[in-house]
């Protein structure tokens, strides 16, 4: 059945398919080769969105979009080397998880040491924290209220795992130290 005001299926397109997506763009390599002008094209595509699901009262706050890219191996294995003093393993045996943590640094410690738990349980390696710099100047009062202290963790593979064995166990480890954390009461820390 043809849905009104789209093109009728043909090929591999099949307007049954079709959703509504908000300030959605996709910017990528047919060959998959990375480039940083995949990146600048990705950011600029992002600014010149004006409604991206969500805005918030004021001018300058926002509902948090971002873009999505591949893990980049040579930034991180300089990151990690610089700020953590430790030589990442090979593409595919570690991961690097995006944090946003309280900003209460007590909390904060409570729910980095539920992620390292976790990590620890699933057999997968601790490497280190990396407390990320942020901008936020141009925040609106009420985004800056709520803006979390944002870290990265590196987690390295048990010895022998495969790639997408390891991919299951970040994503065990992410789900258990959420739903653990999501239940905390952390203003009883």
């Amino acid at each position: 059945m043809a849905r009104s005001g789209f093109p009728k299926a043909r090929g591999l397109y099949d307007p049954r398919y079709e959703k509504d997506s908000c300030g959605v763009a996709i910017v990528a390599h047919v060959g998959g080769k990375r480039s940083h002008s995949i990146v600048s094209d990705g950011l600029t595509a992002l600014i010149r969105m004006s409604h991206r699901s969500a805005s918030g009262p004021e001018e300058n706050t926002g509902d948090g979009a971002g873009i999505l890219l591949a893990l980049p191996h040579e930034f991180f294995g300089a990151i990690a080397k610089e700020t953590l003093g430790l030589e990442l393993p090979k593409p595919g045996h570690y991961g690097v998880g995006m944090m946003f943590l309280p900003r209460d640094r007590s909390e904060r410690a409570r729910c980095k040491a539920i992620v390292e738990k976790f990590i620890a349980a699933q057999g997968q390696g601790f490497l280190g924290w990396r407390r990320l710099r942020t901008d936020n100047e141009s925040l609106g009062s009420g985004a800056r209220e709520g803006e979390p202290a944002v870290q990265q963790v590196f987690i390295k593979a048990a010895q022998g795992l495969s790639p997408a064995a390891f991919e299951r166990q970040l994503f065990l480890i992410r789900k258990q130290a959420y739903h653990k954390i999501r239940s905390l009461d952390l203003d009883q820390v």
